[in-house]
This record gives C-alpha cells, sequence and structure tokens, in this order.
C-alpha cells in the first residue's frame, strides 16, 4: 500500500470518528423522540398532519413545563412531589375565583402564582432548614395542598374556567403560515423554556444547582449558598407547577382529579430527558424533549390498544431503570 493510500485512509478513519463522537454527544432521546413519531404517524395519519402535530405539541406542552420544573429540583438531588396537588389546586380554586367573569381571570392567575410560590418556598423550608428529606416533605405537602383544595371548594368543582382563562390551554393563533394555526400553549412552553435554558445553561445559578447536586460539601466549599439555591430551585418548580395548572385546566376542564400522577410523569418525563435521580445533572431541551417522548409513547400505545395500567407500569420501570443506572454508575466510581 502506497503512502498516499495510507494517508487517505487515516484521514478517512479520522473523519469517521470525528463524526462518531458528535453522534456520540447527542442526547438519545431525540433520535428516540422521531423514530417514536414516525411509528405513532405511519399508526394513524392524523399526526402527519400540519393540524395533528399542532395539537399533539399543544397537548403535551403543560407536561413539558412541569418537566422543566421537576428536573430543577432533581438536578439539586431532591424531588418535588407535590406538583400534581398544586395543579389541582389551581383548577379547582380558580373555577371557583372566577366566578364566571372574565375581568376575574388574570387576579386569579395573580393569586394562584403566589400561592404556588408560598407553597415552593415552605418545601424549601422543611427540606433546607429542617433537614427533612426532599421525598417525605413533598409528599406531606402534596397531601396537604390536595386537602385544602378540596376543602376550599368543599370536596367538589364549582364553577368554570372564563374564555379568556381557558385560551392559555387550547387557545390558537390563526392564520399562521405554514402550519395554519399555532397554539398559545406551545408558545408558553417556548417562552418557560428560553428563560429556563438561560438561567440553567447560560448563568451562575444553573452551575450552583449542579454543583449543589453533584457534591453539597464541594459546593459549600466553593462558596455556593446552597440554602437559598434550594430553596429557588423548589420555588421555580413549585410555579412552573401552576402555569402547567393553568394550562392543564383550560385544556381540560375541571376535575378533582386532574393533577393526578402528574408529578410521576414530570419526574419520568425528566429521566427521560437524560436528568440524573440523584442530581448533578440535567439540561433543559432535553428535558422538553423527554417529555413529548412520553407522551408518544403514551399514544402508541393507545393507538395499539393497549390499556392505561401499560403507562403506569412503563414509567414504573422508567424510574426504576433510572435508580438502577445511578447507583450501578456510583458502584463503580467507588
Amino acid at each position: 500500500m502506497t503512502t498516499s493510500a495510507v494517508t487517505e485512509k487515516n484521514s478517512f478513519m479520522k473523519v469517521l470518528s470525528n463524526i462518531w463522537e458528535l453522534v456520540k454527544k447527542i442526547p438519545p432521546v431525540f433520535p428516540i423522540f422521531f423514530v417514536l413519531f414516525i411509528i405513532v404517524s405511519l399508526l394513524s395519519p392524523t399526526y402527519s398532519t400540519a393540524n395533528g402535530v399542532m395539537a399533539f405539541l399543544r397537548r403535551t406542552a403543560p407536561l413539558g413545563i412541569l418537566a422543566i420544573g421537576q428536573m430543577i429540583v432533581l438536578a439539586t438531588g431532591g424531588f418535588d412531589l407535590s406538583m400534581g396537588s398544586i395543579v389541582t389546586l389551581v383548577c379547582l380554586v380558580s373555577s371557583l375565583l372566577l366566578a364566571n367573569d372574565e375581568a376575574n381571570t388574570y387576579p386569579t392567575i395573580g393569586l394562584m402564582l403566589l400561592l404556588g410560590a408560598g407553597i415552593g418556598l415552605f418545601n424549601g423550608f422543611v427540606v433546607t432548614f429542617l433537614k427533612v428529606p426532599s421525598f417525605i416533605a413533598t409528599l406531606g405537602t402534596m397531601l396537604a395542598v390536595r386537602g385544602a383544595a378540596l376543602y376550599w371548594v368543599g370536596g367538589a368543582p364549582k364553577g368554570y374556567f372564563t374564555d379568556n382563562f381557558r385560551m392559555w390551554g387550547r387557545g390558537y393563533i390563526e392564520n399562521v403560515p405554514l402550519v395554519g394555526r399555532f397554539p398559545i400553549g406551545l408558545i408558553v412552553l417556548i417562552v418557560v423554556g428560553l428563560i429556563s435554558w438561560f438561567a440553567f445553561h447560560r448563568t451562575n445559578y444553573g452551575k450552583q444547582i449542579l454543583a449543589i447536586g453533584d457534591n453539597v460539601r464541594a459546593a459549600k466549599l466553593s462558596g455556593v449558598k446552597v440554602r437559598l439555591v434550594r430553596m429557588s430551585a423548589f420555588m421555580v418548580s413549585a410555579v412552573l407547577a401552576v402555569i402547567g395548572g393553568v394550562m392543564i385546566g383550560g385544556y381540560g376542564g375541571v376535575n378533582v382529579s386532574i393533577g393526578e400522577g402528574l408529578e410521576m410523569d414530570a419526574i419520568a418525563a425528566a429521566v427521560v430527558g437524560g436528568v440524573l435521580l440523584g442530581g448533578g445533572k440535567g439540561a433543559v431541551v432535553p428535558v422538553v424533549f423527554g417529555a413529548y417522548t412520553l407522551e408518544i409513547l403514551f399514544s402508541m400505545l393507545n393507538l395499539l390498544g393497549l390499556p392505561k395500567p401499560y403507562k403506569d407500569s412503563i414509567q414504573g420501570l422508567i424510574i426504576i431503570g433510572a435508580v438502577a443506572y445511578v447507583a450501578i454508575s456510583q458502584r463503580k466510581k467507588r
């Protein structure tokens, strides 16, 4: 083999190696989502139309927002199990406070945001200052918030959502080029995602969150205000749960079980998006794709005629697999 042939072969192998290195950096959730979406599009032609795609993106946007909030807490090494109950609180109490008057919509949403921030502050205080494990603390908050919401409305939904409240969950901007109708809920997700991406990936705040999740002691020694950052993470999670709750209520209406299981959906979506249970790793865009991957997977199960228990089983397996992965990884480090 001549020298030029050897050089060309080495150059070719180097190019392949560089391509492979780039491929390895792509989060697995991206190709998984697109493969599942192609399968679902073949099973149901609706998903291959612009209206079908926009409807799917709108339907899953609230879960994407919840998953971002859950990711921020998970990245610190904690859990937030109160998200579903916050959604229930938002939907039940908002329908009561609106009193079928559109003038009450934005004051009601403002009050819900304040309540959410207060719940997040409470979670952060219990976890940070009282040293209660976040799983137990937010489990207690989940039950307390749900009970308070049901007590507030007398145990049953009261009132209706006004049109300008429903807009955030089911509204569209009409006559958009190429897609025709663009969901307002998707716009909310994009705005929340961009703000979260900037805060998490382009500021010290995100670096501090990951540092706490990776090694609390090292983070303290490097000057990170661990208590403050942890408390803020729970507050952000709760506020995003309120935003998701407004969108879910606008899309689905009012019922007492509207928020049940959403905390598990958010955790599973975050895990699918590459977040490590135990903290120290997370990224906004893959987590949003994790939410959409989870939803398209459940859509595929429905199209195949499989019952709802399959959804719960898959979520459980995802979470168990994530915990096992972390345990194995830590064992290898030792």
